[in-house]
């Protein structure tokens, strides 16, 4: 017997072993060893590769977005929950470029109800819960609720329907591309042509100010009738701006009016579209025109040019105002703005009489050269009710600030008067005059208000003509701005009911 206890070979030396199996194999089938040579490449390949979703702009955003939205079917609003006020923070950021960080184009954007395509979403209460700065609309944050339903403030059937006809001649010669051609709008007429063209220079200021009629009455980039103008109209503006955040060019002595009407419209679009893809070129904007304003003091037509007027001082401040209600989404602006404004306005102010000059202290409106008879100065407190509006947006309250109740008695005195013949037509004062008597409240604002319904809703054209809806531009700077200037702006008159809530809350 041998050392192991069996004749012969041990198991183990007869069987093969694993690896010679497959050896065997892969001579009888060498397909075999093709296939996992290739299977183990293609999942290296796909293990090292690195992949990244594709970046889109925000002109490819809204286009995807405005698809989505076209092929999905309209959804009941939801009710929002109400969420407990928030004690304001007083901050005095330093404007800087650096404060225009680069937006990330990926971001999600924010949950917004769908379209219901109702003539005005300012109907829905919902749809005001949403938008109100401060809490709702007329909410009590220190700018109120951004938008309330106008019938309680002085609005009516009456006002709606002017409304909805300007609205629908705006969009009806609105340009494919966005713009509103101030000389060539009236390309767009059917039957007997509108008058009333403009300068063509004004391109940029009278789309934005198109557009803040739009946003007035709750349409958005997301939602209400209007929207798509609303879209179109903003991209043109964004495509209009250069790197220094300039809208338009530099051309004439308007172009720092039309920069910020313009930036107030993509500030409003952005802020109530909750559209956070906008906020760097809006950033930009405003960066620009508090980069414009003369140290210590305030604006004029050139940045920085040691020059001030009252009149560019006010549009600045709007614009400033409607970016410092949307510092939750991340717009910042300067207080010392604010104070360089208000140190000019009072600079401006006749103490006797409350009247705020132009250029010069307690000097009337300014007009054309060549309109200077037509249009008498003396018709006019466009000025007073630019300082007094600007006050408000300043956080002045008249109860503490008297020069603003002498400021609102001048204007009292000359309220809206619609008359071919005298030269008392002055839209650029109603529009003023109306946001500043409305902040007023009390007997200010229904006397002017009685009045202003009058002369606004009474001069709208009628019947079938195509400039069904609009104004004739008969007023002290209709040459200038043309019949869009002059819809726009009696539009925004008619607004003011649901625009901005009470400020300060002055008197009742």
């Amino acid at each position: 017997m041998s050392e192991t206890g069996f004749h012969g070979r041990h198991t183990w030396e007869t069987e093969e072993s694993f690896q010679e199996v497959m050896a065997e194999q892969l001579k009888k089938a060498p397909w075999l060893l093709v296939s996992i040579v290739v299977h183990a490449v293609g999942i290296f390949l796909l293990w090292n590769v690195q992949w990244e979703a594709p970046r889109i702009s925000v002109d490819q955003e809204m286009a995807v977005e405005q698809t989505m939205e076209d092929e999905q079917p309209p959804q009941e609003e939801p009710e929002p929950e109400e969420e407990p006020e928030k004690e304001e923070v007083q901050e005095t950021p330093e404007i800087k470029d650096a404060e225009t960080d680069e937006v990330n184009e990926d971001e999600v954007l924010d949950d917004v109800p769908t379209d219901n395509q109702d003539d005005s979403p300012f109907d829905k209460d919902a749809f005001n819960d949403v938008i109100g700065i401060g809490g709702g609309a007329g909410g009590h944050g220190k700018y109120g609720g951004r938008f309330r339903r106008g019938r309680r403030r002085g609005g009516g059937k009456l006002t709606k329907q002017a409304l909805r006809d300007a609205l629908d001649w705006l969009a009806r010669h609105q340009d494919e591309d966005g713009k509103w051609d101030t000389d060539g709008f009236m390309s767009h007429c059917t039957g007997e042509k509108c008058t009333g063209p403009g300068s063509p220079i004004h391109d940029v200021g009278i789309t934005g100010l198109a557009l803040l009629a739009f946003l007035g009455d709750g349409n958005t980039l997301r939602l209400g009738k209007f929207k798509s103008n609303v879209k179109k109209g903003i991209l043109w503006l964004k495509d209009q701006q250069d790197d220094e955040g300039l809208i338009g060019e530099k051309v004439g002595q308007s172009f720092m009016y039309s920069h910020i009407i313009a930036a107030i419209a993509m500030c409003e679009a952005f802020g109530l579209s909750r559209f956070r893809l906008l906020r760097r070129p809006v950033q930009k904007a405003i960066n620009y025109i508090s980069g414009a304003r003369n140290p210590y003091k305030a604006w004029r037509y050139y940045p920085r040019s040691g020059d001030n007027d009252s009149s560019v001082t006010g549009w600045a401040v709007i614009a400033l105002a409607s970016a410092k209600s949307f510092k939750d989404m991340g717009l910042k602006v300067s207080e010392d703005d604010f104070k360089g404004a208000i140190l000019w306005y009072d600079e401006m102010t006749d103490p006797n009489t409350g009247r705020v000059g132009y250029i010069t202290k307690g000097s009337p409106p300014a007009r054309p050269q060549e309109l200077m008879e037509k249009f008498p100065a003396s018709k006019s407190e466009s000025i007073t009710a630019v300082a007094l509006m600007a006050r408000f947006f300043a956080g002045q309250d008249p109860k503490k600030n008297p020069v603003m109740i002498q400021h609102a008695q001048l204007i009292a005195k000359k309220p809206p008067v619609w008359n071919t013949k005298d030269g008392s037509i002055d839209m650029y004062y109603w529009y003023y005059g109306s946001f500043a008597m409305y902040q007023m409240g009390g007997n200010y604002w229904r006397d002017w208000n009685q009045k202003m319904k009058k002369a606004v809703v009474d001069s709208q054209i009628h019947g079938k003509k195509c400039s069904r809806g609009s104004w004739d531009p008969v007023g002290a700077w209709g040459q200038e701005g043309g019949r869009v200037y002059s819809t726009s702006l009696m539009a925004l008159c008619m607004e003011v009911y649901y625009r901005y809530s009470r400020l300060i809350g002055a008197a009742r």
